[in-house]
């Protein structure tokens, strides 16, 4: 069954908006993932946290509206604020951060909204943050096919999205999924990365599925006990990890898309 999309008309009229909005940014970069509990947002992070230390103008957007984690996984507590009737961006790690946990009181409480209720938080973040200018927009969504993937693909013209994985099976089958997501939707996929390469998971498979769906596979990130420590006090672990910096950067030199000085 195909996936319910927005009309039309509606998907041209926001679109130019929020492209108005975004027009000083130069590369919209969304991270996927077919399943939850990969590390998708531990991935988006560190690839935020590493282009923003090699001085590169960042923002990250939360997309993942109703489990939101950026806040979490950088140790933001501060609240979004507005100035001159615009959202204020959070700032960390030489950062903007965007994320429906910077509106709530509470980090545990529950958001219960249905899907257009997402889309039009989604589309309100876009509309309404000074973003200033910035060299990438890095954005955060929630797995899966839910509407605030469809939002993004839908009204945000993508640099392309990056594809996260575990090797084990079930992972692998739905990272496919997420290539032909994307495929659908004339959304350029950058490639795949595995993370928590290990003995316990294996190894290999995201490889397997770049060469059999010809993409571009982008590197492993090993599984490693200090990546989740340095999560869970608010640090990005490839600002203190050299093998994880090395990982990064060989994933940037294999993006496609030239990078900016």
């Amino acid at each position: 069954m195909a996936a319910e999309t927005m009309p039309y008309d509606a998907i041209l009229e926001q679109k130019e908006r929020l492209l108005e909005r975004l027009k000083n940014v130069k590369y919209k970069i969304a991270v996927v993932s077919g399943k939850g509990g990969v590390g998708k947002t531990t991935i988006a992070v560190n690839l935020a946290a590493y282009l923003a230390k090699k001085g590169h103008k960042v923002a990250i957007l939360d997309a993942n509206v109703d489990c939101p984690n950026v806040h979490r996984t950088l140790g933001v507590r501060e609240k979004l604020t507005k100035q001159n009737n615009m959202i204020v961006p959070v700032s960390k790690y030489d950062m903007k951060i965007v994320s429906t946990a910077g509106i709530y009181e509470k980090e545990d409480q529950a958001i219960i909204w249905r899907g257009p209720m997402i889309t039009k938080m989604i589309s309100e973040f876009i509309l309404n943050t000074n973003w200033g200018e910035l060299d990438y927009l890095i954005i955060d969504t929630p797995p899966g096919t839910s509407d605030a993937l469809l939002t993004v693909t839908q009204l945000l013209d993508l640099d392309g999205i990056i594809i996260v994985t575990m090797p084990q099976e079930l992972s692998l089958i739905d990272a496919r999924r997420a290539v032909h997501i994307g495929r659908d939707l004339s959304v350029p996929i950058l490639g795949i990365i595995e993370n928590m390469s290990s003995e316990i998971f294996g190894t290999g498979g995201a490889e397997k599925v770049a060469k059999d769906l010809k993409i571009k596979f982008l590197g492993r990130i090993n599984l490693d006990k200090k990546i989740c420590e340095l999560s869970d006090v608010g640090k990005p672990a490839v600002l203190e990890l050299e093998e994880m910096q090395k990982e990064f950067e060989n994933l940037l030199k294999k993006l496609k898309f030239t990078m900016p000085a």
